[in-house]
């Protein structure tokens, strides 16, 4: 049989594929080779500048404190949502302002449902250490974003592609890679205060 052009071509591969005995549904690992590397995973790049904001950020509250300035805060605002992994910077929501009360709240929940309620105090200081609660805050030195401050904060796409400026979604992201990297909040916590990141 002969047959021309490309049309030609994926018949031919259809008819083959069709006649072909079906195969066992593609393992979760073979997903996660296609879809990129685990967002919760160790990247030993993003904790060496994790590091180093660190360690820029103790440098500069000890200058502050010989000159008895008022400490700079850790986070800024930035006048847009990053973006980064195929995602363009974001516009903030017209008339909208961050509502910390409200993310606690939800933060809460959401770490109750995870079977962390004994957890809470763990959590609520390390995120308000972070970033303040604040889902617009960039940290100053790294460029980490968000509640639980993602280096770089495109990771959160992976728990939802409303991750620059959606509360839910960055918590979400940060609890799963709480869980995935440290085993739970205390754990995350206690990291934060030895080496000054998580």
């Amino acid at each position: 049989m002969f047959i021309v052009g490309g049309g030609g071509f994926v018949a031919y591969t259809a008819y083959q594929n069709a006649n072909r005995p079906p195969s066992e549904p593609v393992p979760l690992a073979e997903w996660a080779k296609l879809l990129g590397p685990d967002p919760f995973a160790p990247d030993p790049q993003a904790d060496i500048q994790k590091a180093a904001a660190a360690q820029s950020m103790r440098k500069r509250a000890l200058e502050d404190s010989r000159k008895g300035r008022d400490p700079l805060s850790r986070v800024k605002i930035p006048e847009k949502a990053p973006g980064g992994d195929g995602f363009l910077p974001k516009n903030f929501p017209v008339g909208t302002k961050p509502n910390t009360g409200s993310n606690m709240a939800i933060g809460k929940a959401m770490n109750a449902a995870m079977g962390w309620d004994s957890q809470w105090g763990c959590l609520q200081s390390l995120w308000q250490k972070e970033s303040n609660w604040n889902e617009r805050a960039m940290n100053r030195y790294s460029g980490a974003y968000g509640i639980p401050q993602s280096l770089p904060g495109s990771k959160m796409a992976s728990a939802g592609s409303d991750w620059q400026t959606n509360p839910a979604t960055q918590i979400k992201w940060g609890l799963g890679y709480i869980k995935g990297r440290y085993g739970s909040p205390c754990g995350a916590w206690g990291h934060s205060q030895r080496v000054g990141w998580y």
